[in-house]
């Protein structure tokens, strides 16, 4: 008896997809209605996992602020949902709330909606210290020892002052949670960049506090820092080597940051066996 070889079977044919339903790239998700009869909609700056942020304004045209905005997801249970982002907004504007009340450098809350699930913040102009940073040390590749000994005091400065604004907001019980260049801005308009001796001038800011807690542990303060000393391992290596400087600034300035360096050199060992052993 022979047997009949099995026949294909024939692929169900796919339907185009509907491209009326895409919008734009600026606008990836519908904003909460308050913000529908915007006369400037917010622009879209950037997108994370978690939330959107937009620039846009508050109360006048001439106030620029920062619009962050956590859309609901729908893989999580629509209670669930509402009770994180509640949570989540209102956390982060504790923080900065506190940490502007008590001096330390970060964007001043305007107004938030935990329900919707948005937060409106001062907009802080100005760069990211990575972008900074990576344009200076670019542009040192092409000097002479001379030189390099005079501008090594300008990137000493900045590690200073990175040290003492983490400093001023542990001091306070904050822990920031993602401790990065990306999270630390440099206050100062584009026109510093022309001048080659300010590109590293200006305050530095902490920004995205969407991970930050209300901690006084010296363990996570340490962990904060060794997140930092990572970062600049990694993103940073030719200024690595000065971190000890953001160090010794951040010794200078708060009561308990002794203890707290003590506790970054357990943080360090654990951080080299977990690398030992893969």
């Amino acid at each position: 008896m022979e047997i009949e070889p099995a026949r294909p079977i024939p692929a169900p044919a796919l339907a185009p997809p509907d491209l009326s339903q895409v919008g734009p790239p600026s606008s990836p998700l519908p904003l909460p209605k308050i913000f529908a009869n915007d006369p400037a909609p917010p622009t879209l700056v950037t997108q994370g996992a978690e939330a959107l942020l937009y620039r846009t304004t508050y109360l006048l045209p001439s106030i620029a602020c920062a619009l962050k905005y956590r859309p609901s997801k729908p893989y999580r249970h629509p209670i669930l949902d509402a009770r994180l982002t509640k949570h989540r907004i209102l956390s982060e504007a504790r923080v900065l709330v506190k940490c502007r009340k008590e001096g330390v450098p970060v964007p001043a809350v305007f107004a938030l909606d935990e329900k919707e699930g948005w937060l409106m913040i001062e907009w802080i102009e100005g760069e990211v210290v990575r972008i900074r940073l990576n344009e200076w040390l670019q542009r040192r590749k092409e000097e002479g020892e001379e030189l390099r000994a005079r501008h090594e005091a300008v990137l000493k400065g900045l590690m200073a002052r990175i040290g003492s604004a983490i400093g001023r907001m542990h001091g306070v019980g904050i822990v920031h949670g993602d401790l990065t260049t990306s999270n630390l801005m440099l206050r100062g308009g584009s026109e510093d960049l022309l001048a080659d001796d300010k590109i590293l001038e200006g305050e530095v800011v902490l920004i995205d506090f969407g991970l930050a807690s209300q901690s006084t542990a010296d363990e996570d303060r340490a962990v904060d820092l060794y997140v930092l000393e990572r970062a600049f391992g990694s993103t940073h290596p030719r200024a690595e080597g000065l971190f000890s400087e953001l160090l010794v600034s951040y010794g200078k300035s708060f009561k308990g940051a002794t203890v707290v360096l003590k506790k970054l050199e357990d943080v360090r060992m654990r951080g080299r066996k977990r690398s030992m052993l893969g």
